[in-house]
């Protein structure tokens, strides 16, 4: 799941590339944000919600700028839940975007 806003392509917090493929300025506390917010709609759509997830893996395209922001993110969310978290550096997402979640949830 990614930070894009559900119904428009729209990036919360800026994409990562411009037209030119050139790195730009964005805000990983609002695409972590919008990521979690986006987990949190469809577990609800499925009857479940975000203190029955068990394991999320999180990819961030740049672990060495954006980890602190986006742990603080995580933090807000899922300080009590004690769900399994993987987070993984990787050089690229197929969309611009800073980062990305996949997540196992209790029905």
């Amino acid at each position: 799941v990614g930070p894009r806003q559900a119904g428009s392509d729209e990036i919360p917090g800026g994409a990562t590339k411009n037209g030119s493929g050139q790195t730009q300025d964005y805000d990983i506390e609002a695409q972590t944000r919008a990521c979690i917010e986006n987990v949190k709609t469809i577990l609800e759509a499925a009857g479940s919600s975000l203190d029955k997830v068990q394991d999320i893996t999180v990819f961030l395209i740049d672990m060495e700028r954006d980890f602190t922001g986006y742990n603080e993110v995580y933090g807000e969310y899922f300080s009590a839940i004690g769900a399994t978290r993987t987070t993984l550096a990787i050089t690229a997402l197929p969309t611009p975007i800073a980062v990305e979640m996949k997540v196992i949830a209790l029905a």
